[in-house]
């Protein structure tokens, strides 16, 4: 699927310990020709281990599926790891025609080709589930799916299409709409079906979390996140973080950045923001869209917040 992890054979996937690779290596292609064409210079980018390959006018996700199918049905006598990132819904929307028909008189533009391109998603992911429990693997099978950000509003996204529900934001913001996120895991008859979870985990929790539930010790080195096996047996057990940063942008551009403590979050120069919410504090049990900003009446807590941010932002920025 997409990689956007760098281009050089060590920073491909086959260098970077997987055995076996598809897809393509930067943010996005056009799904027939398999082109970059976005900012230039327009380049060709499906790549199987490393190697470029070509089938124009193939649907790309279809691709990845029959892809996924020859390596489930491979024989094998050690467990597996598959890492399948579609693409969708990221621009371009193009969803299966079948799906356009049915939307195009029930949402209105761009929501129509959204949704026309989330149902393709969701079929492409049943077909992959379909074949693990064809093949008998199913109840042996963690399956984790979530998405990476919030919805685009970029022109090339139609400016819009997606709903971040009651969240403010999108991608690329700080804000709820662009970093809280969906997430499903399902392990059947050793993970609870059917229930929420409501405490903060991030991404980084997965790896420790998957080692935890498989029994597996981690390497001797520094790992981000934390094991949820508590959370996911239990709805009261306390999230494994205490607080939690984000930092976006810089260089030539301000960052904003963000600090959550518990039910309080600070966002600093916050996309979209009128100068008065350049610092905005809410409480996200009782503010969840964030519409309060609380730093006027909140100084200390601004303060207190500000400071974690400085000293998590030497850490992380050290050579």
């Amino acid at each position: 699927g997409k990689w956007h992890l760098g281009y050089t054979p060590e920073t491909m996937p086959n260098g970077q310990g997987f055995d076996h690779s598809f897809g393509h290596m930067g943010g996005c292609i056009d799904n027939f020709s398999h082109f970059f064409y976005w900012n230039g210079p327009n380049r060709h980018d499906l790549h199987r281990n490393g190697t470029e390959v070509f089938e124009n006018g193939r649907f790309f996700p279809d691709l990845m599926v029959e892809e996924i199918e020859r390596l489930l049905e491979t024989p094998r006598s050690q467990p597996f790891f598959i890492y399948c990132a579609f693409n969708m819904p990221h621009y371009p929307y193009q969803g299966d025609a079948k799906w356009y028909r049915y939307y195009t008189d029930r949402l209105p533009y761009p929501r129509n080709l959204y949704a026309a391109f989330i149902s393709t998603l969701d079929e492409r992911v049943g077909r992959v589930l379909r074949k693990l429990e064809a093949l008998g693997l199913r109840e042996d099978t963690i399956v984790i799916y979530q998405s990476d950000n919030g919805h685009s509003t970029e022109e090339r996204a139609h400016l819009g299409g997606g709903n971040a529900g009651p969240y403010r934001g999108h991608k690329f913001s700080l804000f709820e709409g662009g970093i809280r996120l969906p997430a499903v895991i399902s392990w059947p008859g050793r993970i609870p079906e059917g229930q929420v979870r409501h405490q903060m985990a991030t991404a980084c929790d997965w790896l420790p979390t998957v080692l935890d539930l498989c029994g597996v010790s981690p390497a001797e080195q520094q790992i981000d996140g934390f094991s949820l096996r508590p959370v996911l047996a239990s709805a009261t057990a306390p999230s494994p973080h205490e607080r939690f940063h984000w930092q976006s942008g810089g260089g030539r551009q301000t960052p904003q950045w963000a600090v959550r403590e518990g039910p309080w979050k600070l966002v600093v120069n916050g996309l979209e923001t009128m100068p008065e919410e350049r610092i905005f504090l809410s409480n996200l049990d009782r503010d969840v869209s964030e519409t309060h900003n609380e730093a006027a009446d909140q100084p200390g807590l601004v303060q207190h917040l500000t400071a974690l941010h400085e000293e998590w932002a030497r850490t992380v920025n050290q050579p």
